[in-house]
């Protein structure tokens, strides 16, 4: 099996490091294509305005200064072309990508890209919690998503399906179990603008998630990670809303 290894957060992570060794246990053909610079957040973007840049920094190894999307459309269609890859895994990222996540993720959008290009295809995310990205537990991730990614490819990923897997900030073995889980929804009234100045005076704002106490609906991703459970979402390509599509169907008809 060869394995095109991407992500989101740059060439440099440490996630990117965790996800090539566990690649490297599922097979010894594993490549690796990634961002130049910290993509995160750049969800399903391509460069168009921009040339891609491609370095190669090993064997087996490249950087591309484009978004996730780039990186797996330059590994496909140039760096692999003669033999492409049969599995594209993207992450692992620095942070959960549950919820609305999914829409704004360059590492699910990595997956996405695969999946457009007919290659089954997993992103793979680590929560973190009020320890910060500076107590990260990779070694959940690590640990189980070896087993995770065979089972999910035994069983067979469906075609315009990818899999969105996201482990919880727990140790491996303090996991409480897999739940196959659909996307939920965070309150967005926790969203916040937060104004500040410059060494100048001129004004600037970072976007910033307020914490606070909710309770995450049943089956859904949120949940899971909350009950300290690995979340496994399959998401589908076709963002279609058929009983609506029915329904107006019928009003313009």
């Amino acid at each position: 099996m060869r394995i095109l290894v991407t992500n989101d957060d740059g060439i440099h992570a440490e996630g990117l490091s965790v996800l090539e060794r566990i690649a490297a246990q599922l097979s010894d053909d594993v490549w690796v294509v990634a961002p130049e610079t910290d993509q995160s957040g750049v969800a399903h973007s391509l460069s168009l305005s921009n040339p891609l840049r491609l370095r190669q920094i090993s064997e087996r190894r490249f950087a591309v200064t484009g978004t996730p999307t780039d990186c797996v459309i330059m590994a496909v269609r140039s760096i692999m072309i003669e033999n492409r890859p049969d599995l594209v895994l993207s992450g692992v990222n620095r942070g959960q990508n549950v919820a609305e996540d999914v829409t704004y993720s360059g590492t699910i959008a990595a997956a996405m890209e695969g999946t457009l290009l007919g290659i089954p295809s997993i992103a793979i995310s680590q929560g973190y919690g009020p320890g910060g990205r500076e107590n990260i537990h990779w070694d959940c991730a690590e640990h189980h998503a070896p087993g995770i990614i065979r089972r999910l490819l035994e069983e067979g990923i469906p075609p315009d399906i990818l899999f969105n897997v996201n482990f919880p900030n727990v140790a491996p073995a303090e996991v409480a179990g897999i739940a196959v889980t659909v996307q939920g929804r965070r309150d967005q009234e926790l969203m916040q603008l937060q104004p500040r100045q410059d060494g100048r005076g001129n004004p600037y704002f970072w976007i910033a998630f307020a914490r606070g106490k909710s309770e995450p609906a049943n089956g859904t991703d949120l949940r899971a990670l909350a009950e300290k459970k690995i979340s496994i979402t399959p998401l589908e390509l076709d963002l279609t809303h058929e009983p609506t599509l029915t329904r107006f169907a019928r009003v313009f008809a």
